[in-house]
């Protein structure tokens, strides 16, 4: 996973190191030496996360990270304070202040990986939704309400906690308004979240620890719960579970003995992250149905596909695209008339739709061609959902009256290349698709270097 990665510190020595790690680990990397210099480089270069010294002169990490979350254009970046300072008060301080998450000097090459890797897939996803609020605004939609910040009535499940700790997180938690629903099982807390209401996971790490990591991967396996944002509670010595943790989707972690306003300050930042994201699905999805949505299949429209390819293209992360052509598609409508083509459409679209992650986009391009537009994507991954794409179109027949019709798709892909634009990359897709249907379609062909147009 690449990502822009902004360092600061005002070390020059600390900054370089923490630079060679990251560039080690093929992460884009830019360096300021105070605070000030940190708002001025954010605002023009726009990183993906924020690597924040605290003790810094004239501007300290704390003041930073304030104006950075004031400001609309960095306040969803987000942030990690690096410091040597281990006084809890201090924590919660930089929490308070808008800080994801703090790193300990000297810096654990580990754990630095694992975290921001987190809070990269926390930022992709915010990222998608407010690149369709922002094509919503460019296509004369409202914008969505910001979400409310009061937390009272807000619901945390605690799964496999100990009576005595639960009862302990529960009245720390009581201040805020927030009720704890502690479970002991993994069926248990599936039933309870499939029922909606909650805005929070509490893990806790014990003994047998395998066990506690199983409930968090299962917790990101699952539609239902695949958003939910997950708080380990883990001990000092769980060092190597904690890190498994972020690596099967764990959002944060506190450590026993657990401090009160520490926990707090968590629950809070990432039960307001969950709450404005949520707001931006549901007001988006309500206020492009009828702009932007496909009538027969449910699926975005050619005008909002091309807007959300054209502003793909400006992100560092890159972006692919997939061209599909449903097969032989004229003679079901000659055979089976127009109503049973339609029906093949949306039963195509629906079954492609469950297919691919919350960050994608697929839209009926026109006629039986669909368009699907994936971010930050690497030519493995591509391939992959293209794949998974075609088996579920033709590995079940399609039932249309009493009969059953077998259908397949034939599909292109390209991957963006630097400086290419909406035209070219949809181009060169469709030289591919063009490819597979003359290699006797059913298949997925890659956009090769002949397959781009030139620049008009």
């Amino acid at each position: 996973m690449t990502a822009r990665v902004l360092v600061v510190d005002d070390v020059a020595a600390n900054r370089r190191l923490l630079e060679l790690r990251l560039r080690a680990e093929f992460f884009e990397v830019a360096t300021a030496a105070s605070g000030e210099e940190a708002l001025v480089l954010a605002l023009s270069w726009v990183p993906d996360v924020v690597l924040l010294d605290v003790m810094m002169p004239v501007m300290d990490g704390f003041e930073t990270c304030r104006r950075l979350k004031a400001h609309p254009v960095t306040l969803d970046i987000p942030v990690v304070m690096v410091t040597a300072l281990v006084d809890t008060e201090e924590r919660v301080r930089g929490l308070e202040a808008g800080a994801d998450d703090f790193l300990s000097k000297p810096v654990s090459e580990a754990m630095l990986l694992s975290r921001l890797r987190a809070l990269l897939r926390v930022k992709q996803v915010t990222d998608a939704w407010r690149l369709r609020q922002t094509t919503a605004l460019e296509l004369g939609l409202d914008p969505p309400a910001l979400p409310a910040l009061e937390l009272h009535g807000t619901r945390a499940l605690l799964l496999r906690s100990e009576p005595e700790e639960a009862r302990l997180l529960a009245g720390f938690l009581e201040p805020d308004g927030l009720s704890l629903f502690p479970c002991e099982s993994e069926e248990e807390g599936r039933r309870l979240l499939m029922g909606g209401g909650f805005d929070l996971v509490l893990l806790s790490l014990g003994s047998p620890e395998t066990e506690g990591l199983r409930l968090a991967s299962s917790l990101r396996a699952r539609a239902e719960t695949r958003d939910m944002p997950v708080l380990l509670i883990a001990d000092p010595a769980q060092h190597e579970q904690v890190l498994r943790g972020f690596d099967l989707g764990a959002s944060d972690h506190v450590l026993r003995p657990v401090d009160p306003n520490e926990l707090r300050a968590r629950v809070r930042n990432q039960i307001r992250r969950r709450r404005f994201q949520e707001r931006l699905r549901l007001d988006l999805d309500r206020s492009l149905e009828l702009a932007v949505t496909d009538p027969l299949t449910g699926l975005r429209n050619r005008r909002f596909v091309r807007r959300h390819l054209e502003g793909q293209l400006k992100s560092p992360a890159g972006v692919a695209a997939l061209l599909i052509d449903v097969d032989h598609f004229k003679s079901i409508n000659d055979q089976f008339g127009h109503a049973a083509g339609d029906i093949v459409l949306g039963e195509i679209a629906a079954r492609m739709q469950d297919q691919i992650r919350a960050s994608d986009i697929i839209a009926r391009y026109g006629g039986e061609e669909f368009l699907l537009v994936l971010p930050s994507s690497s030519v493995e991954e591509v391939m992959g959902v293209a794949a998974r794409l075609r088996r579920a179109v033709s590995d079940m027949p399609i039932r249309i009256g009493d009969q059953r019709l077998t259908v397949t798709v034939s599909i292109g892909a390209a991957l963006a290349l630097p400086a290419k634009t909406t035209d070219m990359v949809i181009g060169a897709a469709d030289s591919a698709l063009y490819r597979a249907k003359r290699n006797g379609r059913d298949r997925v062909e890659l956009a090769s270097e002949s397959d781009w147009p030139a620049a008009s």
